[in-house]
């Protein structure tokens, strides 16, 4: 699964960047990195991009790069 597919305010865990050059390292820098607890916060008014909370900051991908990241949702009575 990819983060886009994601529903607002469900949690999830990166697995993997499937991106590569200047993309992953902009992801790497965002804090996007395997293990990373996410958030999908809201939406913008035309569905896109997504605000999604990562370590306490708000942050927005657009679809194209939100595909590539693949994640492991959980079950939100977890407790995290």
């Amino acid at each position: 699964m990819t983060l886009n597919e994601l529903s607002i305010n469900e949690t999830c865990y990166i697995k993997n960047l499937l991106s590569s050059g200047d993309s992953r390292r902009r992801m790497l820098d965002m804090g996007l990195i395997p293990g990373t607890k996410l958030i999908s916060a809201f939406k913008a008014p035309f569905g896109e991009p997504t605000a999604y909370l990562v370590r306490g900051t708000l942050i927005a991908l657009r679809k194209n790069d939100a595909e590539k990241i693949e994640i492991e949702k959980t079950d939100s009575r977890e407790g995290d």
